[in-house]
């Protein structure tokens, strides 16, 4: 290596003495400083707020929990629904008060004789045991949600 190469440093060519701080870059120095300062200065207080007054807070195991809501309808709601017999040549179908061929809960075909039940507000009609259990956990129709409540 020569001595002219650039990246050999001799330490009598570094002149300290242009490094000086003017008026604002004081200021400035002294502004982010004080910012800092606050910062740490708020997380340590809240820090310390939190596990000096955390027990007065009510927790989870202290407040009750809320009381479920009912969804679906009671036993003797489910048993007043008018009950039909499923004929396909019968008159229920020939006047137009069953319109369905298949329970959408199951998705089964209605069968010569099976029991059906007609929900009173929109007219669809279910095997009884499939809408008895829908309507044990909603209160609603499976098909078109009209409410029964």
């Amino acid at each position: 290596m020569s001595p002219d190469s650039p990246l050999r440093w001799h330490y009598d060519e570094f002149d300290d003495g242009n490094f000086r701080i003017h008026g604002r870059t004081l200021y400035f120095i002294l502004f982010l400083f004080s910012i800092i300062l606050s910062i740490n200065f708020l997380f340590f207080f809240s820090r310390w707020a939190c596990r000096r007054f955390c027990h007065i807070l009510p927790t989870p195991s202290t407040v009750p929990p809320p009381l479920p809501v009912p969804r679906g309808l009671d036993l003797t709601s489910i048993n007043s629904l008018q009950i039909l017999l499923y004929k396909s040549t019968g008159s229920d179908v020939d006047a137009g008060k069953i319109t369905e061929t298949e329970c959408c809960i199951c998705i089964g075909p209605f069968k010569e004789g099976d029991k059906m039940k007609m929900l009173p507000e929109c007219k669809h009609c279910f095997h009884s045991e499939c809408v008895d259990e829908w309507l044990n956990a909603q209160s609603s129709c499976p098909l078109c949600r009209a409410s029964l409540v």
